[in-house]
């Protein structure tokens, strides 16, 4: 029988790129988003390129009531997830603490730490019923140590790695692995999204250097769920070569 795996924020960058590695595995997959239109897209390629079933959740994960509702209302075919991969998340802004901005505060709160509880609430308990599942948390080396200017978005990184480690405590008694998988540069719309769609900007952040892709992560995500069951991946970090740590780069000029 085919495995399933449930991928928030699927639209773009690692989720995208995890639910095409999945489906290279002939997991049937849930991808959800906000962009119903590339939901729709992805969906199709997924399809004819590796003949797997897929259900789309068109879902902002900040709203409490859309993720019960969507979980619940999963087609019973559905509900049986081996797989949850809590990757929606966003970094806005770059501002030294006193010059930052309430409302993206706000976002990067309700987004990286209560749409991950949330999401990953509903679907543990899914998990529970039936004493088997594995939950991976996408974190950051933001998660790790703080940098100049990422005062919040550490933070919020940071509680993913508090949440991750009480989960499986947590869960320990029912059966379901937790991972967290934390990346260092990644050239994806991560900085795009950062800097409001200031190309110039966010292109600077992956100059001169060879960041990781998001396919890289993506293997180290798929890896995780292929050991045998006695077995788990607590937590990793993924760094590029050029990168030593979040404000060391091997930078060619």
């Amino acid at each position: 029988m085919s495995k399933t795996v449930f991928i928030t924020g699927a639209t773009s960058g690692i989720g995208q790129a995890c639910a095409y590695k999945f489906a290279e595995n002939k997991f049937n997959v849930i991808i959800s988003g906000r962009r119903k239109e590339r939901l729709q897209q992805l969906s199709s390629k997924l399809k004819q390129s590796f003949g797997v079933d897929v259900h789309i959740m068109e879902l902002d994960v900040r709203d409490n009531d859309q993720v019960k509702a969507a979980v619940s209302g999963l087609p019973k075919e559905w509900k049986n997830i081996d797989v949850l991969l809590n990757n929606a998340g966003l970094a806005l802004g770059l501002n030294p603490f006193q010059e930052g901005n309430e409302d993206d505060w706000d976002t990067m709160i309700d987004t990286n730490i209560k749409g991950l509880l949330y999401v990953g609430k509903a679907v543990a308990n899914l998990m529970i019923s039936r004493g088997h599942g594995h939950i991976i948390n996408i974190g950051s080396i933001a998660g790790k140590e703080v940098y100049p200017k990422g005062n919040v978005y550490s933070a919020t990184k940071h509680a993913v790695d508090a949440i991750t480690k009480g989960m499986r405590q947590d869960l320990l008694k029912e059966g379901i692995r937790v991972t967290q998988v934390a990346p260092g540069a990644v050239e994806t719309e991560f900085s795009i999204v950062r800097f409001k769609g200031d190309d110039e900007k966010a292109s600077r952040v992956y100059h001169d250097y060879r960041p990781l892709a998001p396919e890289d992560v993506a293997e180290v995500v798929y890896f995780s769920t292929t050991l045998p069951d006695h077995a788990n991946i607590n937590d990793v970090v993924i760094m590029p070569t050029d990168q030593a740590n979040a404000t060391n780069f091997n930078k060619k000029s």
